[in-house]
């Protein structure tokens, strides 16, 4: 009797998790697929004007492979490129310059809005500068992009007739993430499979629906709604700061689109773990809203959802009870079968998809640490740069 009950109790965990992923199959926005590409594209009669900002910060490594194909955009419309260089001590700005005069195409204006005043986080106060200088212009679209993503030469083009044919406020698409070491290739694609299945993609789109995210490497936005959603003064405060320009967005009333990319690469290297750790550790927790209620059900719901499945085919045959077994078999069958798609997007070979419970380990572990990193009161970090706590930073209206 006494080892009966705990076999109960592990049984019904294990058939939770399967029960968990039968509802994540289907009833997740199919989260799990990959062909949420650009949507049907019209082209305009006549081509609207568009600025294109790039916030920069130390970013001297991956200028060379990324802004050429900024300026070798073949766009009918009027376009051009603001980079702001936003404090560096890598000598961007002067590269950027130098890289202008060599290669040619768009027009380049190098800016430097001199240092953020308290409540701005991250890139976004070198964003405010660069729309500031794109208003000069007029401009009807903004294209915000990272300083390390390389776009295709007809990007800017398919990225302004996808949102004159959709009628959309943003589009916006997520760059294809490097692969090369073998530490991006098994965390990277688990990381845009958890954001699809935090954001899924097929809703973001859908008119009148409440989920709203967008991938800051790569937003089109329309000017007018810019400024109608105060953006990004009203965003200011957000470490995460891609999903909250589409909730402004959509806040705002405007039509939000998010979807994988084909030719929007990023080119920035993450070769060590410790690398990708403190890309996703920076953020994790604020994408919890600092609160530790959701931490502990963040944590119970990765053990459940990716940690149960292995561990209950491990301990069912070890204990030969079937039932958990094979219980904890199929889940992690439904789990390994969802992550095939992501894995063949970014060309990897399929039968690594069993390894997802090891990297979402990784990622529960990241999240811990991140929420450690901030009651330590170290705050969000973003290129050399600490932010106070959000409830440390005074509200300047």
């Amino acid at each position: 009797m006494g080892q009966t009950a705990p076999v109960s109790a592990f049984l019904w965990i294990t058939a939770a998790s399967l029960a968990a992923w039968c509802w994540l199959l289907l009833c997740q926005g199919f989260f799990w697929r990959t062909d949420v590409r650009l949507p049907r594209r019209r082209e305009p009669d006549a081509w609207p004007s568009v600025c294109v900002v790039v916030p920069a910060r130390d970013e001297a490594a991956v200028l060379p492979a990324s802004l050429p194909s900024l300026l070798a955009q073949e766009y009918p419309g009027r376009a051009e490129v603001f980079l702001v260089d936003d404090g560096s001590t890598d000598g961007t700005g002067e590269l950027a310059r130098a890289l202008s005069e060599r290669h040619g195409g768009l027009p380049l204006t190098v800016g430097s809005p001199g240092e953020p005043p308290a409540g701005w986080t991250g890139k976004l106060w070198a964003v405010r500068h660069g729309i500031a200088l794109a208003r000069a212009r007029d401009p009807e679209y903004l294209l915000l992009t990272d300083a390390d993503i390389a776009h295709a030469p007809d990007s800017l083009r398919e990225l302004v007739a996808a949102a004159h044919g959709g009628g959309f406020d943003v589009v916006s698409q997520m760059a294809r993430l490097r692969v090369e070491s073998r530490w991006e290739r098994l965390v990277v694609p688990a990381f845009v499979y958890f954001f699809a299945q935090l954001y899924p993609f097929r809703r973001i789109g859908r008119k009148g629906s409440r989920t709203a995210a967008a991938a800051g490497g790569c937003v089109l936005l329309r000017a007018g709604t810019a400024e109608k959603a105060r953006i990004p003064d009203a965003i200011r405060h957000a470490v995460i700061d891609d999903v909250a320009l589409a909730r402004a967005v959509k806040g705002a009333g405007g039509h939000v689109w998010l979807g994988l990319a084909d030719r929007v690469d990023s080119v920035r290297p993450y070769p060590r773990l410790r690398d990708l750790w403190r890309m996703v550790s920076r953020s994790a927790y604020a994408q919890l809203r600092h609160n530790p209620l959701l931490l502990l059900g963040t944590v119970a719901g990765l053990a459940l959802v990716y940690l149960v499945p292995p561990a209950a085919v491990v301990a069912g045959a070890a204990a030969g009870t079937a039932p958990v077994a094979v219980l904890g078999a199929s889940a992690w069958a439904v789990m390994a079968g969802t992550y095939v798609p992501m894995l063949r997007y970014y060309r990897l070979p399929p039968w690594s998809a069993p390894l997802l419970p090891y990297t979402a380990f990784l990622y529960l572990l990241m999240t811990v640490d991140s929420a450690v990193q901030h009651y330590r009161g170290r705050g969000a970090a973003w290129k050399g740069r600490t932010y106070a706590r959000p409830d440390a930073v005074p509200d300047e209206g």
